[in-house]
């Protein structure tokens, strides 16, 4: 798939890898339709890349129906709005959980069921979802987390093969560590020691390689975690007793504090 003269939905513009992303579609000649829910935040990023800003609260279902409205004629679907759900499942309430699902699951999964009949309809088009490695290793505290992206995961492998044939291609792009951005960036935490990040630049060029070689699952994180993800879909209980330490702890402490202020 082409990203060039391609008209691009992207999520999520206004956080995150987010701004990276639009950057880097923009350059490469996508015409940009971006999604945030604050309008202060998306309306300058949108003059910035002269993509159409469309302000939506992905937790709305009416607000899903209408970015998809707004964005008919995609040929990308770009779904990297998430929302990070650190912390213990007790310490959420029920509208908390129904709000990290809606925006991290039923989002994208909605987005796609409702842009996917016109790019099946045209034989061409692309359907790439931004998870995460915690979809393939569960971690202390982010059990909520770890759900909405095992589900996405498994919800943008299984579409792959219900869209096999159709022209129309599924991605799944999960980055490790990611920094300079998102909840490291915001709470000054450090990941694990010894456990070496990714830059939002990667994280992009992964995005990137999956859109335009119909790549099934792009794994951005150094070899270490990529392979303490693959050793964790296998043998979860060796994975846990590998990930306790103090060092994790500290990591976990202050990414939980910093999510519980944010809510």
């Amino acid at each position: 798939m082409r990203i060039t003269g391609a008209t691009v939905l992207l999520t999520g513009v206004t956080g995150g890898i987010g701004g990276a992303l639009a950057a880097e579609l923009a350059a490469r000649g996508a015409k940009l339709i971006v999604s945030g829910r604050r309008a202060d935040a998306l309306g300058p990023l949108a003059e910035r890349y002269g993509a159409h800003a469309v302000v939506a609260d992905l937790a709305d279902p009416a607000d899903v129906e209408r970015l998809a409205t707004e964005a008919a004629g995609t040929d990308i679907l770009v779904a990297n709005a998430a929302l990070p759900s650190s912390g213990d499942l007790l310490d959420y309430s029920p509208e908390q959980i129904d709000r990290a699902f809606a925006v991290n699951l039923r989002a994208p999964a909605m987005l796609a069921r409702l842009l996917a009949p016109a790019m099946v309809e045209a034989g061409s088009g692309h359907l790439a979802f931004v998870g995460s490695i915690s979809g393939k290793a569960a971690t202390r505290s982010a059990s909520l987390y770890s759900g909405t992206k095992f589900g996405l995961r498994g919800f943008a492998l299984g579409l792959r093969q219900d869209l096999h044939g159709s022209g129309v291609g599924v991605s799944i792009v999960q980055p490790g560590f990611v920094r300079d951005v998102g909840m490291f960036a915001v709470t000054g935490a450090k990941p694990p020691a010894g456990m070496r990040t990714v830059s939002p630049r990667q994280v992009v060029a992964g995005v990137v390689r999956a859109v335009e070689h119909d790549v099934a699952e792009v794994n951005v994180a150094p070899l270490e975690l990529r392979l303490l993800g693959a050793i964790a879909g296998q043998f979860p209980g060796f994975a846990e007793r590998v990930q306790r330490g103090a060092a994790g702890d500290r990591t976990l402490r202050r990414l939980v504090a910093a999510q519980r202020d944010r809510r």
